[in-house]
């Protein structure tokens, strides 16, 4: 469990330093770094070992990248469909 972490950390402190392109490139940053949270914010949940508070502060801003990430991908769908 410690080493799923470690490597979605690992992951989503190098990839964005990778998508160093403008547009989609960088959102797709955004996406894995979003993504590592939520390896995170899961394996977290996984253990059990937190209090309420700390559990639904979590859960809220992982709604938070949800929404965000939704929101990219609309934004770049609507940029390709006026780009046609």
């Amino acid at each position: 469990m410690l080493k799923a972490i470690i490597a979605a950390l690992s992951l989503g402190l190098a990839m964005p330093a990778l998508a160093h392109d403008q547009g989609k490139a960088n959102d797709r940053g955004k996406d894995v770094n979003d993504a590592a949270s939520d390896a995170v914010d899961s394996a977290k949940d996984a253990l059990h070992t937190d209090s309420g508070a700390e559990k639904s502060k979590r859960h809220a801003k992982k709604s938070v990248r949800s929404a965000k990430r939704k929101a990219r991908h609309l934004k770049n769908d609507v940029k390709d469909q006026v780009s046609k």
